[in-house]
Order: structure tokens, then C-alpha cells, then sequence
């Protein structure tokens, strides 16, 4: 394709950022195999039932936790889930705080089983690794804890986390998996937005009081978890700026701290990143918006992924903008990837969302 905006841009590779609308994991692993074929490197299992809505399950296992109440007398509900935040009410000491199991090891095993079983069916390519997503602890620290007691409250969850993230690795072989951290609330703290409330400001963020950059401080703390993940396993990011009702918290200027917080990420890890995804909005197609891109410090072995497909404009909108990002990436190799998950989108969406990413390929191949 000599004239092709693209000419000068190779892409490779389908990236799905964890949520489906498919009843099963196993219809989800089944289905994302055989639509996405060798374009799909790691395959997640749809993040069903209780995962549907990422972290808002989470409050249940805060609510278990001995030591922490829930704010007033009836439950605020938000798609099922009871969204009231949590206090120390003082009966244990914050370094006394236990989560018990958080879910996502459980999810994972079972749909590990599922991946494992179609595998040696041959619905899945040998070589195609099991993807668990792992929010960021503030995600659900943010959510589920009053602002005064998140720092106190903070490393008893992160523990957790990490509790959860040895499940997996203890069960799934290194070979077959793949981890991706998701950073969304962070972006929120980085942008200031309002999730209600006023600005969101983190308790270690100079700009409120703490000591920290708040870039270096969410990068740092993800890193931590990140930094759990042997070498053996593909590790990757989901950089994120929400999903509610499709909508962003709040619309990016452009990719700028998207790129601090990918460069911070390098820096604070020990270990090389597989891969980074980070969302490109349906009315940016603009080179102004791609142009920090310029700046990443990202390994070339490092995937790549840009949420450019939507389904509003499909193939064309897809390729408008990923050709502002050939301008400022060059010869860089990218993957193809929604801005977020898809599972709570209309299920008949999906198949054609799936297939769109398989369109954008093959259009510029």
C-alpha cells in the first residue's frame, strides 16, 4: 500500500483489554480464538459475572473486612453493587486490616481450566498465552474507602492484591500467562477530575498535601504490583481514562500523561513490559493528540496498542486515526485495540466489534 497514509507504519496484533459480552468465559475464549485467529497473541476470559463491572464487586470483600464499616444506613447502588465507602471504625488497628480472598484468583483458575481444556481441543493456537487483568489497588482503595482513612487502609489491600496475583501464578504456567495492570483511577487523580465530589486528589500527591509527583506516585505503587510478575510471564498495561456508560471521566488533551505515566512505568520497573495500551477518543484524529507519543521511552520489543477502533465510524475512523499516529510513530510497529473493554456494551455489538479489529488489520496489511 504505497500511498496509504499507513506506508510507513507496520501494524501487528489485536489487543482485547479484558471485558466481553459473552455469557461464558468459555464462550468468550472460544470466540475471541476463532474470530481473531494468530491476531490475538493473549486471550482474556470476557471478566464475567461478578468482574462485569471491573472493580465494583470489590466492596462486598471491603465490607467483610473486620475492622471497616460502611458510610450510612443505606446502601448507595450503582449497577447492583452497593458503592458506599468504608471507614476504620477503630475495633482493629489500620496494620491489623485482612482482606480475605478478593475473586480474582478464583476467576482465574476457573477460566484457566477452560482455556487449558479448548486448547487441547484446538480452539486455541498453541502459543496463544491466558490474559488476567489486575486493577491497580487504588482503583478499588479509591472507590471503597472514605478519603481520610485510603492511606491507612491502602497497603492492608495491596496485600491482598498480591496474595491474589501469587494464586495465579502458583497455578497457571508461566508460559501460558499473561498479567495486565489497569490504571484508570489513577488518571483520575492525574487529571483532577471530578468523579463527584470535586477534584480527585490522591493523599501522597504534593498538589494535596502528600510528597509525592502524583504521575511518579500511581506509576510507583502499580509498579509494585507489577513488579510481582516473574519474567516468565508477559506483563502488560491497560492505561485508562474510564468507561462509564462509555465516557470518559474526562476527555484527554491529549496523550501527554498517558506517556509520563508509560515512561514512569519503564523507570520504576525491574523487569521488561510485553505491552502498553492506551485509548485514542472517537474525535481525535488529529496529529496533536498522538504527539507525545514522540517521547515514549518504551523498549521497541515492547507491544504497542492503540485504542483506535470504534464502533461508530468503524474501518475508516480506525484508520484516520491511526495515520496521524504513523506520523509521529514512524517505523514503530503497533497493535490495534478498543479504547476499553466492550462488556457493558450491547451484546450484539460484539461479534462486529471483534471482527472490527480483524477489518483494520487486513486493510493495512
Amino acid at each position: 500500500m504505497h500511498d496509504s497514509p499507513l506506508a510507513h507504519l507496520t501494524l501487528r496484533g489485536a489487543h482485547l483489554v479484558g471485558s466481553v459480552n459473552l455469557p461464558t468465559a468459555r464462550d468468550t475464549l472460544r470466540t475471541v480464538a476463532a474470530r481473531l485467529g494468530v491476531h490475538a497473541r493473549r486471550i482474556p476470559d470476557g471478566e464475567v459475572g461478578e468482574r462485569f463491572h471491573w472493580i465494583l464487586f470489590q466492596g462486598a470483600r471491603f465490607e467483610a473486612v473486620e475492622g471497616l464499616s460502611r458510610v450510612g444506613d443505606e446502601p448507595v447502588v450503582v449497577a447492583g453493587f452497593d458503592v458506599r465507602p468504608h471507614v476504620l471504625d477503630g475495633s482493629v488497628p489500620a496494620d491489623g486490616l485482612r482482606f480475605g480472598p478478593l475473586g480474582y484468583a478464583d476467576a482465574a483458575l476457573a477460566s484457566y481450566a477452560d482455556f487449558a481444556a479448548l486448547r487441547a481441543e484446538g480452539a486455541i493456537a498453541p502459543g496463544t498465552r491466558f490474559q488476567v487483568g489486575i486493577p491497580s489497588p487504588l482503583a478499588a482503595v479509591t472507590t471503597f474507602v472514605a478519603p481520610g482513612d485510603r492511606a491507612a487502609v491502602y497497603p492492608a489491600y495491596e496485600a491482598a492484591v498480591l496474595r491474589e496475583l501469587d494464586e495465579i501464578l502458583a497455578a497457571v504456567p508461566a508460559a501460558d500467562l499473561a498479567i495486565q495492570v489497569e490504571l484508570a483511577t489513577d488518571f483520575a487523580f492525574v487529571e483532577g477530575a471530578n468523579l463527584g465530589g470535586g477534584a480527585a486528589r490522591a493523599w501522597f500527591d504534593r498538589d494535596a498535601g502528600g510528597d509525592e509527583d502524583v504521575v511518579l506516585g500511581c506509576a510507583q505503587r502499580a509498579a509494585r504490583v507489577a513488579a510481582h510478575v516473574p519474567e516468565a510471564v508477559e506483563l502488560g498495561f491497560h492505561l485508562c481514562y474510564g468507561d462509564v456508560a462509555e465516557k470518559h471521566f474526562v476527555e484527554p488533551a491529549d496523550t501527554g500523561h498517558l506517556v509520563a505515566m508509560a515512561n514512569a512505568l519503564v523507570a520504576a520497573l525491574p523487569r521488561p513490559i510485553t505491552w502498553v495500551h492506551l485509548p485514542v477518543p472517537i474525535d481525535r484524529d488529529d496529529v496533536a493528540y498522538v504527539a507525545p507519543l514522540g517521547d515514549l521511552a518504551l523498549d521497541p520489543a515492547t507491544e504497542l496498542y492503540l485504542g483506535v477502533l470504534h464502533h461508530e465510524d468503524g474501518v475508516e475512523g480506525a484508520t484516520r486515526r491511526l495515520a496521524a499516529a504513523a506520523q509521529v510513530l514512524g517505523e514503530r510497529t503497533v497493535g490495534v485495540a478498543t479504547e476499553c473493554g466492550f462488556g457493558r456494551g450491547p451484546s450484539e455489538r460484539t461479534a462486529a466489534l471483534l471482527d472490527l479489529h480483524v477489518a483494520v488489520l487486513e486493510r493495512a496489511a
